[in-house]
């Protein structure tokens, strides 16, 4: 009986030295203050790749001065693009790969040559940041799933909604001007009943590219609903709105997709109003519609402008 109170007092002893053993490694970890335990410690903090971008640089000057650190690859249907710091003629840089897949390029430049040790240096830490910069690729990819339209590879109605609330927040703040131009293919059900859902796709594509083609890299497409589509216009004013969404309507009007021995082919309408100061999204969208509407009703293949006079709307042709 005694013996096996000692067995068991032995073993309680033992976990009990274990648990303060974790707990000082923890403790000396979590105070740890060289770049290494901060890299590893906050680089499992976020999903953002921007972000983690961020934490890498600070770290990485702290280890060793550089001029720029310059991250590229391409997500999905997008180019990322991140930068930070000044340049200089003396560069290094990386392919970066985990399981054989690759996860962009990383470039670092300063004006003085890099020597051995600090390369050794840059590859042990990219050595951390490798699969945390692996679980923001692919949760960026997710994200950029969730708000790009399948059809178009065009961002979808829900990134419209967010975007509208973002440019609402700027303009409020800042005074910055935004016009939004609603786009709809005219009698587009008649072409899906006539020619099929596969020429309608077709042209439904064909109308992402020609919007890619009539806007500024700055300016934001969106495909809001079946045959319709959204632009957003920074810095421009109603105006210059209307000129670009007669571009695009003239881009729309040319596009001519084979059918057997036909060209099919479509004409669009659109509508454009620039968001009033203190303009909710759903008040801004409301307006930018019914100038679409009004399209519609005069005819189609034409653009509406909603005008403010006076604190009241009309609209003209």
């Amino acid at each position: 009986m005694a013996g096996n109170y000692r067995s068991l007092h032995n073993a309680q002893t033992t976990e009990q030295g274990r648990l303060v053993a974790l707990r000082q490694a923890r403790e000396a970890w979590s105070g740890a203050d060289d770049p290494v335990a901060r890299l590893y410690r906050r680089a499992s903090t976020t999903l953002s790749l921007e972000l983690l971008l961020g934490i890498f640089a600070e770290e990485l000057a702290c280890a060793l001065p550089f001029g720029q650190l310059v991250y590229r690859h391409r997500l999905g249907h997008q180019d990322f693009v991140y930068s930070t710091g000044v340049g200089g003629p003396h560069r290094c840089d990386y392919q970066l790969t985990l399981e054989g897949i690759n996860y962009g390029a990383l470039c670092l430049q300063r004006r003085t040559r890099f020597h051995e040790e600090e390369l050794e240096i840059i590859e042990y830490l990219l050595g951390i940041l490798i699969c945390p910069l692996r679980n923001a690729c692919q949760y960026a990819l997710v994200e950029q799933a969730a708000l790009t339209d399948a059809l178009t590879e065009i961002p979808n109605k829900r990134a419209l909604d967010m975007s509208l609330v973002r440019d609402c927040s700027i303009d409020d703040r800042h005074g910055d001007t935004f016009t939004l131009i609603l786009c709809d293919l005219d009698h587009f059900k008649d072409v899906n009943d006539t020619y099929g859902h596969v020429i309608g796709d077709h042209l439904l594509q064909a109308t992402a590219r020609a919007l890619r083609e009539a806007t500024r890299e700055g300016d934001s497409i969106f495909r809001f609903g079946g045959e319709e589509f959204a632009v957003i216009l920074p810095h421009t004013n109603l105006a210059d709105g209307r000129e670009v969404a007669d571009r695009i309507r003239a881009g729309i009007n040319g596009i001519r997709v084979p059918c057997g021995n036909q060209q099919v082919r479509v004409t669009a309408s659109a509508g454009v109003a620039s968001h009033r100061l203190g303009e909710t999204p759903d008040q801004w969208l409301a307006r930018a519609d019914d100038a679409l509407y009004r399209a519609k009703n005069a005819g189609r293949n034409c653009t509406h402008v909603a005008h403010i006079i006076a604190g009241s709307e009309t609209q003209s042709a």
